[in-house]
């Protein structure tokens, strides 16, 4: 285990992100030429792994999840929670809504838990449609300050977290309050791991399916405080085994670490000084603690794959890899936090695995955690009590050149208490992410220009049109509920030619003027692309359009939203 150890601190996957041009790779393949996805004739069991406050540049240190998950599945390198904080975004999970739909604003009981409709969630939908649910490790926070003993409607079996702590915790187990002390194997994660591997072993012969949420709490923050930690920053406590593994491991210092000018920056951000050397130790002394406390996590998805191949049932099981939310380690000079509008902060691990996922794929397409309960609930074919915000990610897994080109909504809520406006939201695209805040600030970064969002455009002349057009459609979506939650670019096709066939085809309507090129496949073979209006193909036999065709039309506008449009058509040739 030492030698593994070693190893760990010097490892590194080939690729962190996937390169831009990935997207038009994919699309540029012949339609027979995509990998052909099976679907599953069954269905699966779902095995969801959350671990708390992960960012996506720690997952390079997570072995097991790149050999045993991303490898052999799909990782979603663009997947962002819409509210970063712990008890709204699961909230998010478990319904498939934003924050201002489920109500949950916060993490303490009375603008968290006490507002969530648990007798309408993910795991009641699922019983209902005869999976076996369980629960095992963090619920919603909240959870056992005043139900300890409670066990929410739709959990076939129930073993939470009442005390949150990586020893001296405390389990609500069916029923019965179990505690765990001091020693090595009382270590919190390994209990969680323990619990869920006993959960698969005894399921794994039974005739319904099952779907289990494992909800480790690494890397977040917690007891008991260990030897050496920095005075003034709370730090995650490590397995026994993995203390002092990143010992030496340097700390990502972007441009935007210790930001040294803030002047653009909201009043939250501005009141934040620059950082002390003892400061800068401090911080980086939680980041490798952060890493080493993911290493118990990782043995965690080593074991469960592991038994799940042993069971015989790991080629019927989908496993999703996902966080919470994301974290900032010193990054705008916030030296340990969330909540915040920032890309390491909204930006989470997303890898899926199992029947129907095709391996080794890397998918650009925006999505959040509002699309994780419609892709379970259409994985299981279950019934749901609730319009979803989100869309099922099970047709980008079987095409991968398919394109939404939606925005993704971010919000914060109120604070401390349950009512008023909330602090703010904002608006995702490919390219920009542009805030509102209730005291009437403002911010728009250029993500394609500055990705570490150190200058805020939001007075520059030359960003005005594209500041009025983010602000008119995060009005529209601020309030959004299902449908309008998803609305993608105001384009369609239009056709030229004789009632019996088509001589031409233009991509038209009220977004036309914000297309920066477009992309026609015919049949799936090659790409025609139209870079300037009008965006039109003549349909000829010079360009391949003889008799019936399958049209798929791709629109990429200038804030990197794509859209896809298919469709079939008679071509005159």
């Amino acid at each position: 285990m030492g030698g593994l150890r070693r190893l760990r601190r010097a490892w590194r996957p080939a690729v962190i992100f996937a390169p831009a041009a990935l997207a038009l790779a994919l699309l540029s393949l012949p339609a027979a030429a995509q990998e052909h996805v099976r679907k599953p004739t069954q269905r699966p069991n779902i095995l969801v792994i959350m671990t708390d406050d992960q960012t996506v540049e720690s997952l390079r240190v997570m072995e097991s999840v790149h050999q045993m998950l991303a490898a052999q599945g799909t990782t979603f390198v663009n997947n962002f929670v819409s509210y970063p904080l712990c008890c709204p975004s699961r909230a998010t999970f478990l319904s498939g809504q934003y924050s201002h739909n489920t109500g949950v604003v916060g993490n303490n009981y009375v603008n968290g838990l006490s507002r969530f409709d648990q007798a309408n969630t993910l795991a009641t939908w699922l019983q209902r449609a005869g999976y076996t649910t369980a629960l095992v490790g963090k619920y919603l926070n909240g959870y056992g300050t005043r139900t300890a003993k409670g066990i929410p409607p739709g959990w076939s079996e129930w073993y939470a977290a009442v005390r949150l702590a990586y020893f001296n915790h405390t389990m609500q187990r069916n029923g019965k309050l179990v505690t765990f002390g001091t020693r090595t194997r009382d270590y919190q994660t390994d209990v969680y791991t323990r619990t869920a591997l006993n959960f698969i072993a005894r399921r794994a012969k039974g005739k319904k399916p099952w779907f289990l949420w494992v909800s480790y709490w690494a890397p977040h923050y917690g007891a008991p405080r260990e030897d050496g930690d920095p005075p003034n920053l709370k730090t995650p406590a490590r397995a026994p085994r993995d203390r002092g593994v990143f010992a030496h491991e340097p700390m990502p210092t972007p441009p935007s670490f210790d930001e040294a000018d803030v002047s653009d920056k909201p009043a939250e951000i501005r009141a934040k000084p620059r950082f002390s050397e003892s400061k800068i130790a401090a911080i980086t002394a939680d980041y490798r603690q952060q890493l080493e406390s993911l290493l118990a996590v990782d043995d965690g998805v080593r074991q469960l794959v592991g038994e799940l191949k042993k069971r015989g049932i790991l080629k019927r099981t989908l496993i999703v890899f996902t966080s919470d939310n994301g974290y900032l380690n010193g990054e705008h000079r916030v030296a340990a936090g969330k909540e915040l509008p920032y890309e390491p902060s909204i930006r989470v691990p997303l890898i899926m695995r199992g029947p129907g996922v095709p391996r080794g794929r890397r998918l650009e397409q925006p999505v959040a955690n509002i699309d994780l309960a419609p892709t379970i609930v259409d994985v299981a074919k279950a019934p749901t009590g609730r319009t979803f915000d989100g869309r099922s990610l099970l047709p980008l897994l079987s095409d991968a050149g398919l394109e939404w080109g939606r925005d993704i909504l971010l919000e914060r809520g109120p604070g401390a208490g349950y009512l008023g406006a909330r602090q703010y939201t904002g608006i995702h695209t490919p390219r920009y992410v542009y805030v509102e805040y209730r005291n009437g600030e403002r911010e728009l970064y250029d993500l394609a220009r500055d990705p570490d969002q150190l200058r805020n455009m939001q007075s520059d002349a030359a960003y005005s049109a594209v500041e009025a057009e983010l602000a008119r459609r995060l009005a529209a979506l601020r309030d959004c509920g299902g449908a309008a939650c998803t609305v993608g670019p105001a384009l369609q096709l239009t056709l030229a030619g004789s009632s019996a066939c088509a001589r031409s085809v233009r991509v038209t309507g009220s977004d036309e003027r914000q297309v920066a090129y477009v992309d026609f496949l015919l049949n799936g073979r090659g790409i025609h692309r139209v870079t300037a209006a009008p965006f039109e193909l003549t349909l000829s036999s010079a360009s391949g359009a003889v008799g019936p065709v399958a049209l798929r039309v791709v629109a990429e506008l200038h804030d990197g939203r794509r859209l896809t449009i298919d469709r079939r058509v008679d071509a005159c040739g």
